[in-house]
């Protein structure tokens, strides 16, 4: 037997190990005895609460409204499983017993011993002890829920545009840590419908969900809210107007918590207190939902979201796809310039879904391609008097105008359709008319007052964000706000507005009697000549954006009261006319971007103006002495590229700005030495500037970095500056925090042009809101950030990840530059690098995890592109989607 193996083993180790099994073994059996004792005990009790429990529900469903919970019915199942096992168990376990010699040591029959009863009468215990535990059901009925009562509610069959809104809508409460969901988003954008929707597929589904349906606009209190709820679960009967409500709260939540709900609240305003109504707050336990939706984006922090979801208007060619089916195709292939005129008038409308069913259904006779083209024309400038529009468009949106919380706040509003469709409005141009008109509360800041009313209109989505620094009016919102402020309001806000409707003269000035404010920007207009016999109640023109040569003295001497006068964006206006200077209550004249070569000094009497913009006045160069100065109540100067920077600006900011004690805002072009130290030597001048373009500056070498005066600095140019060499960053800076040493907290954009003998920007680094840096043309610059220099930053700030909310990096024409960061950045926000001429440059900060929030555009030579060294194989996987040819 070659193929076996012998083994030696001690036999006082099998005996050892044989006894060590068998004691094992023989534990359960002396016991068994006592354990099915104790079983039998303990059961007897299980059934004796089986019995009581079984009892409670016999008189509880006695009442028809009340149906025992389903927690209670799947006890009293198991506990009978139970049962029935112990039953056999105590008749195997008898046997067994029977068996037991010796006080259960010895057996009759080793081999065919019933380990397996003892280990099964352990186990048993342990499950009659969890189902005693398990029983104490402190109730065992409730009002009972229907399941029919899922009211389906008419619903488009398939809401256009929205589907993947609704996709992630249903993904999300299907997740068990999403207990709540808000939908927001402008009125009538289709919020209501989505929720339509999931609750017809709910009801469908015929799930172990109740659903409750609420349309909370239609309620004005909680117990209005509680009523609803009431009658979708069946508690509402003669007796529930008499309770309370917190009466009413306990009868609601002895439902619901026997339940799993989902509660769907249509067009909330405001919070509404859950747990006040009776509503068990939805948890990964219970696996109840709550849906709302909402026009405030606000709301869905006030309720606690844990999703929220921005429902958007439709896309060009949805919005188009909508248009089209209501319209028909035999309409649009009635005419062949129809169709294109139709995409256009769909457009108009915003994809906002009842504008456009509107409109489509107004046009589906018209067949001539001038009914068409006058209904472009009607919508830019009255589409109020389109049939339907008021009704089924308007008077809905304007809720959300009826709420705004103050006149002034609506006003705010309106004051924006005074612009043409699609106008971007910088936010700091708005809260500059805004002061101008006494929109604005000045004992707490004009400016933070501005941006907080720009946050409410935009909560409320009367404004819509384009990117951090831009808002803009939606078409269809804009026609409600004229609609509003030329019929509903046009006794006390009469509004006059003709915006860029390729005028080429003046309308009839005799319409503007009874008018507050009159739009005219945008236009074709030449020569003002007509004098207006009376406009007493005129408060604000605009004529900016035309092609002005002349404007007639007499035109402005029956406007006494005008607040507001923009004449910018006309580049062959040469002059002002004297007739400005009797506009006593003027407070924003806006001359930018003109002709004109002078100032009168007539206009030393506008004693009440507050804004002032002569940007881009390049053929300026004469302001009276002390006429500047002479504005005691100045809050706004603009004076970027302004033609008088050119001259004696260092005597001008000496002599006439630092006068000017309530300047909260500048903006001013430096091209001389003397300017420049007088600019730096004045902390008021620096404080409130806003932005800051430094010119060909002689004989200045070095610039510090950081003021701590420079607080509201948003744009700093440099251009042509070849004597700059560094930036040199103040030592004070050991014994401040980040924020409060950094004097260019608030800068966003940063153009650096023609600095030959600049070496590093090493002082961005301490800029953390920046958005935007172009360089261009800078021969000596070798890093963008050098880290020998970052030495003399404090450590605290030295540590701090640069570019963190940078959106565009432009670098053209840097010969010697090869670095711009020695690390990886994360570039959250980045969507931009532009790099051209830089042949030195042979790696970019990035690697795999980088601009993670986004896909980012590479514009550069193809050439460099190929030459390019990546971090990793990873990093250059990551980005090699992103390059753009510059050709």
């Amino acid at each position: 037997m070659g193929n076996c193996v012998s083994v030696s083993v001690p036999a006082d180790k099998i005996v050892s190990d044989c006894k060590e099994f068998c004691a094992e073994k023989l534990n359960y059996k002396a016991k068994l005895k006592d354990d099915l004792d104790t079983l039998g005990t303990e059961t007897e009790k299980l059934m004796e609460m089986k019995r009581d429990v079984e009892r409670r529900v016999y008189f509880a469903e006695k009442q028809p409204s009340m149906r025992r919970f389903e927690r209670v019915g799947g006890w009293l199942k198991r506990v009978e499983a139970v049962e029935n096992e112990m039953n056999i168990l105590k008749t195997s376990g008898a046997k067994e017993v029977a068996n037991l010699c010796l006080g259960g040591l010895c057996y009759k029959d080793l081999f065919n011993s019933s380990y397996e009863s003892g280990e099964k009468v352990v186990k048993m215990l342990a499950r009659v002890a969890a189902l005693k535990e398990e029983g104490e059901f402190e109730s065992v009925a409730a009002e009972a829920i229907q399941d029919d009562l899922v009211c389906e509610r008419p619903c488009e069959t398939s809401i256009l545009g929205s589907e993947s809104t609704f996709v992630q809508l249903c993904k999300s409460i299907e997740e068990d840590q999403v207990g709540t969901v808000g939908l927001y988003g402008m009125a009538v954008v289709g919020k209501s419908g989505l929720l339509r929707k999931l609750n017809n597929k709910l009801g469908k589904a015929q799930g172990d969900s109740v659903v409750i349906w609420v349309s909370v606009d239609r309620c004005l209190n909680l117990e209005d809210i509680q009523t609803e709820i009431a009658k979708s679960i069946r508690l509402f009967n003669e007796s529930w107007m008499s309770k309370t409500l917190e009466e009413k709260a306990l009868c609601i939540y002895k439902v619901l918590i026997a339940r799993k709900f989902v509660l769907l609240l249509d067009n909330i305003w405001e919070r509404v207190d859950l747990t006040k109504a009776g509503v068990p707050l939805p948890n990964p336990e219970n696996k109840s939902k709550v849906v709302f939706t909402t026009r405030l984006a606000e709301v869905c922090g006030q309720m606690d979201a844990d999703e929220q979801f921005k429902v958007e208007c439709l896309t060009d060619e949805e919005a188009w796809e909508l248009f089209a089916s209501k319209v028909g195709d035999v309409t649009l292939q009635s005419h062949h310039q129809i169709p294109d005129l139709a995409r256009t008038l769909a457009k108009e409308c915003g994809g906002l879904p009842p504008a456009l069913v509107t409109v489509a259904r107004g046009m589906a006779w018209k067949r001539t391609p001038q009914d068409w083209e006058g209904t472009i024309d009607l919508l830019k400038t009255s589409a109020h008097e389109f049939p339907g529009m008021v009704d089924n468009v308007f008077r809905v949106l304007k809720l959300s105008y009826d709420r705004l919380n103050s006149d002034t706040i609506r006003s705010c509003f309106a004051y924006c359709c005074l612009f043409p469709q699609g106008y971007v409005f910088s936010k700091s141009e708005l809260i500059g008319y805004w002061m101008s008109e006494g929109f604005l509360d000045d004992k707490n800041g004009s400016l933070i007052d501005g941006f907080r009313k720009i946050g409410v209109l935009v909560n409320a989505c009367l404004l819509e964000e384009v990117g951090n620094d831009h808002v803009k009016m939606h078409n269809v919102t804009r026609g409600m706000a004229m609609w509003i402020k030329t019929q509903v309001e046009k006794e006390t806000e009469n509004i006059f507005v003709q915006a860029d409707c390729e005028l080429a003269e003046m309308p009839d000035i005799g319409e503007w009697q009874d008018v507050k404010r009159v739009s005219l920007m945008r236009n074709q207009i030449e020569n003002v000549t007509e004098i207006p016999t009376a406009c007493p109640g005129l408060i604000t023109l605009f004529l900016n954006g035309n092609r002005l040569k002349r404007i007639g003295d007499g035109f402005f001497q029956a406007m006494q009261n005008l607040k507001v006068l923009n004449l910018s964006n006309n580049p062959d206006m040469t002059e002002l006319p004297i007739g400005i200077a009797g506009l006593v209550s003027l407070q924003h004249l806006d001359v930018s971007k003109t002709g004109i070569k002078e100032l009168p000094k007539e206009l030393k009497s506008l004693l009440q103006l507050k804004s002032l913009n002569l940007e881009h006045t390049c053929q300026l160069h004469l302001i009276p002495q002390q006429l500047i100065s002479g504005f005691l109540n100045l809050q706004v100067l603009r004076m970027l590229e302004c033609g008088s920077s050119s001259t004696d600006i260092a005597k001008f900011l000496d002599e006439e700005l630092l006068l000017l004690k309530r300047l909260v805002m500048l903006t001013i072009t430096l091209k001389s030495s003397h300017a420049f130290k007088v600019f730096f030597s004045s902390k008021k001048l620096q404080s409130c500037t806003q932005s800051l373009t430094l010119q060909s500056i002689p004989h200045q070498k070095c610039l510090k970095a950081l003021s701590a005066d420079f607080k509201n600095l948003d744009t700093l140019q440099i251009s042509d500056w070849k004597y700059l060499e560094e930036f040199k960053i103040d030592s004070a800076l050991e014994l401040l925090s980040i924020r409060e040493a950094c004097g260019f907290r608030s800068l966003r954009i940063v153009i650096i042009s023609g600095c030959f003998k600049l070496r590093d920007l090493t002082w961005l680094i301490l800029a953390p809101e920046l958005k935007s840096i172009a360089i261009s043309c800078c021969l000596n610059m070798t890093k963008i950030i050098n880290e020998e220099t970052l030495f003399d930053i404090p450590e605290k700030m030295r540590n701090t990840i640069p570019f963190s909310k940078l959106e565009s990096l432009e670098l053209q024409q840097l010969e010697n530059l090869h670095s711009i960061y020695s690390n990886t950045l994360p570039f959250q926000s980045l969507n931009k690098i532009r790099v051209i001429g830089c042949p030195d440059l042979k790696t970019l900060p990035l690697d795999s995890n980088s601009a993670q929030e986004g896909r980012i555009v590479i514009e550069c030579e193809q050439q460099w592109w190929q030459r390019l060294v990546w971090e990793d194989e990873a990093t250059e996987n990551t980005f090699s989607p992103c390059f753009a040819n510059t050709g």
